[in-house]
């Protein structure tokens, strides 16, 4: 079994191209040419060009030497948060910017949750001297200040979904609205590896940089290119993806994927999509998705505005399906607790999407000898009013 895309776009039974006829041209354009764009050793060059003097890559592999000893297993911390901009999110971004670029494309859209993916996008269009439109919901807009105050510096307007939830998916469906009105001159980044084939792959291809760094680094660091275990935590799942990468094929390596269970995976307000969904499409791909007997969408919640996503990436969707990765649904509580465990041993405040991977040694026993990686996704200052609201720190 392979665990990667195929040629017509499936990891397994999901992905897949589930689109209105109007957005046709659009994805179609993109599907024949973003893997030969990419191949380019110009594309090549001025990428790792900006992921290095732009973004700051590599992002340290940080060995977290006194969570370790708490745990007693070897933990590695994959630093995304030192990331320009705070996140994983702009591998992507820079990315798809310049495949933008090269498809002649000069407006910009984009949704985003947690807001990371709009500042990233926000960031490069800034950069490139592009149009930025972000989509995002309303709730998300009043529990993620800073991050539109600082999309709004960067030059981007910021559209309000006020449809729905008012959250990530009606933002992504504002986007997709916009998409089809303006098919020509605009490009739409897709923040996670989720939308229709060829974006889960395009996505996952540019976040790989994570999982490459991974190998190099534990070599260097432990003498092996292979961690025992790889851990991030899942949303859409970019980061994941990226983690998760060049590990797909290599069942030595195994795979724990940390969802959302909010109040508690039965609690009516979770977004544990692993246990609580079932197949069905959104936003233009085939994927597992929490939904009512009838096929209408259950609103996701979660503490953090980056995991409260209805669905999950195709990929992690077969990554379950196969038992390739290991699906962990981690509470609301226990998720605030290890990010605040991880302040006090390590000095590092964790994006709360992050400290629900974080908290999975609570629950799950490794050996001493295990190099366990974690994707340390972004930094906490996004979150820092929740975590002041949630631990009383006021």
């Amino acid at each position: 079994m392979t665990y990667n895309i195929n040629e017509k776009g499936y990891y397994g039974t999901f992905g897949g191209a589930y689109i209105p006829e109007m957005l046709y041209p659009n994805v179609e354009e993109l599907r024949q040419n973003y893997l030969k764009v990419m191949a380019e050793p110009d594309f090549q060059k001025e990428f790792n060009a900006l992921l290095k003097d732009y973004v700051g890559r590599p992002s340290p592999l940080y060995f977290a030497k006194r969570l370790s000893e708490t745990y007693h297993t070897k933990i590695y911390l994959k630093r995304e948060d030192l990331n320009h901009t705070g996140a994983h999110k702009i591998n992507n971004t820079i990315g798809q910017i310049l495949m933008a670029k090269r498809l002649g494309k000069h407006r910009i859209i984009a949704e985003t949750g947690a807001g990371q993916h709009g500042v990233a996008t926000a960031t490069v269009c800034a950069l490139m001297g592009l149009e930025c439109i972000v989509y995002m919901g309303e709730i998300d807009i009043a529990r993620q200040a800073p991050n539109v105050a600082r999309m709004k510096m960067l030059g981007a307007t910021v559209v309000p979904a006020k449809s729905g939830s008012r959250t990530l998916k009606d933002a992504t469906n504002e986007a997709i609205r916009d998409w089809i009105n303006n098919p020509v001159n605009t490009h739409y980044i897709i923040g996670s590896v989720v939308g229709p084939h060829p974006y889960p792959d395009m996505v996952a291809r540019f976040q790989a940089v994570v999982s490459e760094e991974i190998q190099w680094q534990l070599k260097e660091q432990e003498n092996t290119t292979k961690p025992d275990y790889v851990v991030a935590c899942v949303g859409g799942g970019s980061n994941a993806a990226g983690a998760y990468y060049h590990f797909l094929e290599d069942t030595d390596v195994k795979l724990i994927a940390v969802e959302a269970a909010g109040h508690g995976v039965e609690s009516g307000e979770s977004a544990a999509t692993s246990v609580l969904g079932k197949e069905g499409i959104i936003h233009g791909s085939k994927t597992l998705l929490m939904q009512t007997q009838d096929g209408q969408i259950t609103e996701p919640y979660s503490i953090s505005a980056g995991l409260d996503y209805p669905g999950v990436g195709p990929m992690h969707a077969h990554l379950y399906k196969s038992d390739r990765a290991e699906f962990i649904a981690i509470t609301d509580d226990d998720a605030m607790k290890a990010g605040l465990k991880l302040c006090k041993l390590e000095g590092i405040i964790p994006a709360i999407e992050s400290s629900h991977a974080l908290a999975i040694f609570e629950q799950k026993t490794f050996k001493p000898s295990d190099i366990v990686v974690v994707s340390l996704s972004g930094r906490g200052d996004k979150d820092l009013d929740t975590y002041i609201k949630y631990f009383d720190l006021s």
